[in-house]
């Protein structure tokens, strides 16, 4: 747990995610990613030096079977809030708008109602389990995809909604979080989505794994460019998270 730790104090320097008297908002969906994401950051609020609070929110998509009892009792046992969301997201996207490419809308239906509900409860910031392997695999789709270079960023701020939304495991490598979740006998949940492991991103995940095997030092690199604002800028650190109005005052 050290390494995930020191991971996510790291991103949390170097982006300026969590400040005292925040309120976070886990989005937790039962996978790995997620429930080490809750986990690492309610033992960080102890030796971090930052009064924060955390709250965990799962949205139920209407799937079915998706037990949630297993995270609440996760969360009794961390001493964090749990809130269950019920949405209509699958049926409008497998029964109503029967999408052929479902993962894009689906996410952004899944983005939409975390932050509302986020907001209800009083929360300023959204946290996600977005690791290393996903920020790259964003990049590559970018590029295949969209022609394109872009990926989200570790510390955003929304001004349509008024909220922040913070990935803290940006650096970590997945292949440490399945160690990790393994490790900390974390209590997963299947996910009942019928196009779990189908989609693009998986695609990209393969080919990405396929490449470092050949370069072996190629997710380092990746990483090290996004960072490199003098040739490419896609992570400006100064601005990270920062409402336009207030970098146009500093």
């Amino acid at each position: 747990m050290k390494t995930v730790l020191g991971c996510i104090r790291k991103a949390d320097e170097d982006f300026g995610m969590i400040e005292p008297g925040d309120r976070i908002a886990v989005g937790v969906s039962g996978g790995k990613d997620s429930l080490l994401l809750l986990d690492a950051l309610s033992l960080y609020r102890r030796f971090s030096g930052k009064d924060f609070t955390l709250g965990a929110i799962t949205l139920k998509m209407g799937l079915e079977p998706f037990d949630v009892s297993p995270i609440r009792a996760f969360c009794e046992k961390i001493d964090v809030p749990y809130t269950v969301l019920d949405t209509e997201i699958a049926h409008i996207i497998f029964d109503v708008r029967r999408e052929s490419n479902p993962c894009a809308l689906c996410a952004k239906m899944r983005r939409g109602a975390l932050n509302d509900a986020a907001l209800s409860l009083g929360c300023s910031k959204v946290a996600l389990g977005h690791h290393r392997d996903d920020v790259l695999e964003t990049l590559l789709m970018s590029l295949i995809f969209e022609g394109r270079l872009h990926t989200f960023h570790p510390n955003t701020y929304l001004s349509r909604k008024g909220i922040t939304v913070i990935r803290p495991m940006v650096y970590l490598p997945e292949k440490h979080v399945l160690h990790m979740v393994k490790e900390r006998s974390l209590p997963l949940v299947r996910n009942p989505c019928p196009a779990d492991g189908h989609s693009k991103r998986e695609e990209v995940k393969q080919l990405l794994t396929t490449l470092s095997k050949t370069y072996p030092h190629l997710k380092d690199y990746l990483l090290a460019a996004l960072k490199n604002t003098q040739q490419y800028g896609l992570w400006d650190i100064k601005k990270a998270g920062v409402p336009r109005e207030q970098q146009e005052r500093r």
